[in-house]
């Protein structure tokens, strides 16, 4: 009987001397391991991302290389998700853009400036959209559907730069 009990002791400590030496060659694999943010739980479009809703997660080394994904958390926070984000996975560059500024059908402020002229009328946007984008509106006091560019402050510049 204290054989068997020496020989389970024995088989027990070969078992565990091999599973350190699976750790120990792992380890280095996971020091080398890029930390990518992933949402913490689901993000939805149209949700502008704090940095509450993030968390790092381990991904091989070059995985944003391969995948186009983003690197740091600070290349989302603010920004507005393009569609839905799901928790512990990676954030592609293309699924985030500048939060929308302007809203498909709420009216916004139009202005045309030139040569110390400056005209304002009141257009409905036909898409939504982010500071800097090019966009089509229409005029609601002539119907005419124009396009411009949206500024920071939700107005929409037409004309000449």
């Amino acid at each position: 009987m204290a054989t068997g009990t020496a020989s389970r002791m024995f088989g027990q400590t070969r078992l565990l001397a091999g599973l350190a030496a699976v750790l120990a060659a792992f380890a280095p694999a996971l020091a080398l391991a890029d930390m990518l943010p992933v949402p913490a739980a689901t993000i939805r479009p149209g949700d502008v991302i704090t940095e509450s809703m993030l968390t790092e997660r381990a991904f091989p080394p070059g995985y944003t290389a391969r995948f186009a994904t983003v690197e740091d958390a600070r290349q989302v926070i603010g920004k507005s998700a393009r569609r839905v984000l799901l928790p512990g996975n990676p954030i592609p560059y293309n699924a985030v853009s500048e939060p929308e500024i302007v809203k498909r059908g709420v009216a916004a402020r139009l202005v045309f400036e030139a040569e110390g002229l400056v005209i304002t009328a009141l257009a409905t946007p036909l898409q939504s959209a982010g500071a800097g984008e090019f966009i089509r509106v229409r005029n609601v006091d002539s119907g005419l559907i124009v396009s411009g560019i949206v500024q920071p402050d939700g107005s929409i510049r037409v004309g000449m730069p």
